[in-house]
């Protein structure tokens, strides 16, 4: 008898697992605010998988065009940055729920600018980060950050 309780409870536990993980799939949500990205993009500015947000790469654009601020890798950097702040936000975010960034850069030797223009926009605690450069970015961007977001 024992033994058909414990069998029966690691089953239990077992079913309980599987309708967690179901019901976790179930809640992906494919966002598009409309507040930075032209609707006629396709892909979602960031999907959502439970209470982790995925934000596609931002680059230095005006919000709702695809045209690229001026003024090079700082202006670019700035305004990729802000565009992040404003979908974190559309989607119940803000910057300090950011656990990871990918900083894809046209040019290395610009990484100093990027890196004081990114941190302008922490308060001590970082997402972790990795930097690379790249041969070419959409629109001819300095700069492209992408990032994970996860609500506390």
């Amino acid at each position: 008898m024992k033994r058909f309780l414990v069998l029966l409870t690691l089953f239990a536990g077992l079913l309980g697992t599987r309708a967690a993980i179901a019901q976790q799939a179930g809640t992906v949500q494919f966002l598009n605010s409309g507040k930075v990205l032209p609707a006629t993009l396709p892909f979602s500015e960031a999907v959502r998988v439970g209470n982790v947000l995925y934000l596609s790469g931002q680059i230095g654009i005006v919000p709702a065009s695809t045209k690229l601020v001026s003024g090079g890798i700082r202006e670019e950097t700035r305004q990729a940055m802000d565009n992040i702040k404003t979908t974190l936000a559309a989607h119940g975010y803000g910057l300090s729920d950011l656990v990871k960034c990918t900083a894809m850069l046209a040019d290395m030797a610009e990484w100093s600018t990027f890196n004081d223009v990114y941190r302008s926009f922490f308060s001590g605690q970082y997402p972790a980060r990795s930097a690379f450069g790249v041969n070419g970015l959409a629109l001819g961007a300095r700069v492209e950050i992408e990032c994970i977001a996860a609500a506390k």
